[in-house]
Order: structure tokens, then sequence, then C-alpha cells
């Protein structure tokens, strides 16, 4: 039987490996059968161009492999002893058939059919995207430091961490930058590093919830929250929220069953911007400590409040060990370094440390040490404070040219906090157009009702700043409002942008 093997003579893998595997997989493939004889080497060397010797090789190789065998004067076949389940056929029905006979777990089965949330890549000129720092003012030349002097004195850095919990120094630091920062009561023996949020919430529902239970969260909220409450197998009830955070009477008036916990945003509601007041944070807890379930309190952005009133975390106000509450650096600092940490109450330490432990062994040793150092040396302090005041500024700038340009058509929803504001849109448009319409003159919009699918919120815009210039928030805002005026067509679109740049100047005063 003659067949052609194509060789890459400019690859750094030996010929007489290509040879090999070419080989194997048309073996495997079902294409050589067993019993196959194959052709002599002598035959395969000149159709590959190739040395005898070369070709003596692969078969050398396949037959102490067991894919090929020799009988002396006969010549060389594909072995008939190799089991027919490891030889595929190669018509797509039978391979497409043995794809179906793979089960998946609940977990898996979930997972398939639903994706993690994650905003669309508009790459436009002006992206009020709303998850993402302001990556040019962060204090790199510090962390470069840092880095390096751990990478070139810390050989400890190549080993297994022997702290369940994390590296006992930055544990330290974190509690006491809570204390000072948050008014949060915590040692470092109940704070445990792990790899971002969400494996702090998949913790989180692995250790409390069994498959079948009930457990809370904001509606509308954090959508990779809620994809992780309903991988796990639990059923999650959806609690409004308004103008003072999550509803109580909505939880109260819930008898189906138990609930195992409540997931909240409350210095930040996600996404609507709302902080939950203080009278309502009160009588949330009263809530969970008369219900015994637990309130997971995710911080995510609470260092960006620009307000004058300060309210305590909900894990501050506690005093029956009801909340376990979840913070990152990934919006204080940059998402890439995936390290966050769980503040614990002492009777839940040592289970949460072994699932972390089962989980993934240990977070990474080496940018634990760094952020250590970056938190005790004053470097996270000076950034926050220097990074809040920018935040402030843009998010000013943006509410004045919301008013400015858009005027009635624009009511903010959210309150003076946070890395984004909710904003209703009021025109005759739907979210689709208003969005095509943006993007035709480079402005990025997620809307609010799209990605939640939540008709309540059609109009309402997610917009974020944190990462735009002054210049540019001021520029998209503009070009917003002239789409807004619903030309009849889009070459009245290019006319538009063409006439914002005869307005560039009064733009970025």
């Amino acid at each position: 039987m003659e067949f052609v093997i194509t060789l890459n003579r400019g690859s750094s893998l030996p010929l007489y490996r290509q040879i090999c595997e070419e080989l194997r997989r048309l073996i495997l493939s079902g294409y050589l059968l067993p019993g196959q004889r194959i052709p002599s080497s002598r035959a395969l060397a000149k159709s590959c161009k190739v040395s005898r010797a070369t070709v003596n090789l692969s078969y050398e190789e396949l037959l102490s492999e067991g894919y090929l065998k020799s009988s002396h004067g006969a010549g060389t076949f594909v072995n008939d002893q190799i089991p027919k389940t490891f030889i595929q056929s190669t018509d797509p029905t039978h391979q497409l058939t043995q794809a179906k006979q793979i089960k998946l777990s609940k977990y898996g089965t979930h997972i398939a059919k639903s994706k993690p949330f994650r905003p669309i890549e508009q790459h436009l000129p002006i992206n009020f995207l709303y998850r993402q720092p302001a990556f040019d003012q962060l204090s790199l030349q510090q962390w470069g430091r840092l880095l390096v002097h751990h990478c070139q004195f810390n050989l400890k850095l190549l080993d297994y961490g022997n702290d369940l919990l994390g590296y006992r120094e930055l544990r330290k630091a974190i509690s006491l930058h809570l204390t000072q920062s948050r008014g949060l009561r915590c040692e470092a023996d109940q704070v445990l590093i792990v790899n971002g949020s969400q494996q702090a919430l998949d913790l989180v529902t692995r250790i409390l919830c069994d498959s079948g239970d009930w457990v809370g969260m904001e509606n509308p909220g954090y959508l990779n929250a809620h994809h992780t409450f309903l991988a796990q197998g639990s059923r999650v009830l959806p609690v409004p929220v308004d103008e003072s955070g999550i509803v109580i009477e909505h939880l109260l008036g819930f008898t189906n069953a138990k609930l195992r916990f409540v997931y909240v945003t409350p210095s930040h509601q996600f996404p609507s911007g709302r902080v939950m007041s203080l009278s309502r944070r009160l009588e949330l807890l009263s809530w969970a400590q008369s219900s015994g379930a637990m309130i997971i309190e995710d911080d995510y952005d609470s260092a960006y409040s620009y307000g004058n009133q300060s309210i305590p975390p909900l894990q501050e106000l506690d005093k029956s060990g009801a909340v376990i509450y979840i913070g990152t650096f990934s919006k204080e600092l940059f998402p890439a370094l995936q390290i966050g940490y769980l503040v614990l109450p002492k009777h839940l330490v040592n289970v949460f440390a072994n699932a972390k432990c089962l989980t993934d062994l240990q977070s990474p040793l080496l940018e634990q040490q760094v952020l250590t150092d970056f938190i005790n040396e004053g470097h996270l302090e000076r950034h926050i404070k220097r990074i809040r005041n920018l935040y402030y500024q843009r998010r000013q700038t943006l509410v004045q040219a919301l008013s400015m340009y858009l005027g009635e058509c624009a009511t903010i929803l959210d309150e003076n906090a946070g890395m984004h504001l909710m904003v209703h849109l009021q025109t005759s448009l739907n979210d689709e157009e208003i969005i095509h319409r943006a993007s035709q003159v480079g402005v990025g919009l997620i809307s609010a009702a799209q990605n939640y699918s939540n008709a309540s919120y059609e109009g309402k815009f997610i917009i974020g700043y944190t990462d735009l210039t002054v210049q540019q928030i001021q520029e998209g805002i503009y070009k917003l409002a002239k789409v807004l005026k619903e030309p009849t067509t889009y070459t009245d679109i290019f006319r538009y942008s063409v006439d914002l740049q005869e307005s560039a100047c009064s733009c970025k005063k």
C-alpha cells in the first residue's frame, strides 16, 4: 500500500521522529489496519526522499513500542494485537458517537451550558468598560524593585509554603491594612489567601452548601457569582435591590427552605452602584443571626468611596460570626496579580484552609512576598490615596459631561463610590441601537439589560471611567450625545463625528 508522508524539513523535530509520529497517527486513526503490510524501508525512503537509515530508525522505534511487527522474509506489518479500542474510526459519525458516550457531572453539565461572564471586548478608541484600573498610574518602579529583590535572594520561593492559610507575613500585613483602612476586626489567623474572588466564592459554596441548597443574592448581581452557585448545584433566590440595598423583606418572606447564605456587595452594589445604608446593614445582620444563615460580603472596590460618610463593613458590625468577608487587590493594584483573601470567623478557618489546600495546594509565594513588602513599605496606601483622587476627578468629569451634553436625557442612578456608575439614557432607541450607533463613532458601551437579561434595566448602562483620561471622557460623552439625536442615516452619524473635530478644543477645556 502506498501513502504519502509529508515532512517539515525546517522543523526542530528529527525526520525519523516525524515519520514515526505520522505512522503512529495512521495506525491509531484506523487508516492502516491491523495485519496490514507497510512499505519496505527502501520504498518509504524513496517516497520521502530520505536515507534508508532514517526510515529504519522510525521502524525500529515503532517495533519497540508494539505498533509494528516484522516477519523475516515477509516484511513489516501493523501489529494485529493492538486493542481495537485504541484504534479510532475515521468516520466522523463514529467519533461523534464516542463523544456522546462521555457523561459529565452535574457541575460539568452546567459549565458546558453556561459561559462565565466577561464583557465583550470592543476595540474602540474610547471604551467605557467598568472593570479596568488605570494601569498607567501603577507604582511599577517600586513593584519591580521588590520583585527583583525576592527573585535574587530568596531561594525558599522555589519550595512549597508551610502555611495552609498563605504567607503569614502577608496575612499580618492584610490584617493591619484592613483594620486601619476599613475598620475590620480581624487577626492574621483569620485571613486566608486565595487566588482572587472567584476562588473565594467557589470555596464558600463548596463548604457551606450541598446540592439543592438555597442561597440568596442581589438581583441583578455579579453574574460570575451566580454561575458559581448554580454550577455547585445550589438553587439561587434572586433578591431585589432598592436605594438602600438588598430588600430584607424578601428574605423574610422566603419560607420554601432555609437559605444557607446570602451574597451581597454592600459598599458599591454591582451593577447598580447603590451603597447599602447602615440601617439596612443592621437589618441584614439581625436576619442572619435569627435565621442561622451566613452573609458573604464582597467588598470588591471599597477603597474608592468619594463621599464624606464612611459606613462600616458588615464584618465590623457583626457580633455573632455570621459574616465572611471577601477582598482582592485586583482593583487596588491590577487584575493579573490574582491575590485575594477571605476574612473568616474563627470556627471556619481550619475547614477553609484544608479545602484551599485540596484545590491548588498554595497560591504563588513570590507574589505574596512582593505584595507583603509593597504594603509594609507604605506603597499601597500612597497608591490608593493618589488613585482615589484621580478617579474622583475622572468621575466628576463624567458627571459634568453627562449633564452638559445629555442633560435630562441622562439620569445617574448610583452613589459617589466605586469605579463605575449606572446611567439611565432616556431615548426612544433600544439598547442594541444605542450601542451600535456609539460604536460607529468609536465609543464602547455596556448595557445592563443585555448583560443581565433583565428587562427592567432597559436603557441603563454601566459606564466605567477609571482608565480613561479627562479628554477621552468628555469626548466620548459628546460623541454619544450626538448619535442619540436619532440621525436618519449613518452618513449623519459620520457627519456628527466630523463635527466633533471642530468642537474638540471646547471639549478639552
